[in-house]
């Protein structure tokens, strides 16, 4: 994925570790795994964006927090939001990993159309 997302390739490869995850009765897993690839397959792109974690700067005057709008800041493309969402997929055990990956089960949904 070093020059974008090679969707047939990731696609096979989603399907196949949907099968592991399956067998492994990881049913969060399974759902964004599956939900994932027929996304990419069908857009051939990952249109979902990071989950907002309304990240927290203090002020300097102060010692008051302020959210920052980390989209005003830079550019979160589809292949860094997949990474992200893989690399919270390796720690899916982890409270915030899970939590993160319901968000991006609920995008995903969302852009799907479907109920959540």
């Amino acid at each position: 994925m070093r020059n974008g997302i090679i969707t047939n390739t990731i696609v096979e490869d989603l399907k196949e570790l949907r099968k592991f995850v399956v067998e492994e009765n990881i049913p969060l897993l399974a759902k964004v795994t599956r939900l994932t690839f027929e996304h990419i397959d069908e857009h051939e792109d990952f249109l979902i964006a990071i989950p907002d974690d309304e990240p927290v700067e203090l002020d300097e005057d102060s010692e008051e927090a302020e959210e920052v709008d980390v989209a005003e800041s830079e550019e979160i493309t589809g292949q860094e939001s997949l990474e992200y969402m893989l690399s919270l997929m390796a720690e899916h055990d982890n409270k915030v990993n899970e939590l993160e990956l319901r968000e991006y089960v609920k995008a995903l949904k969302e852009h799907a159309g479907e109920d959540y």
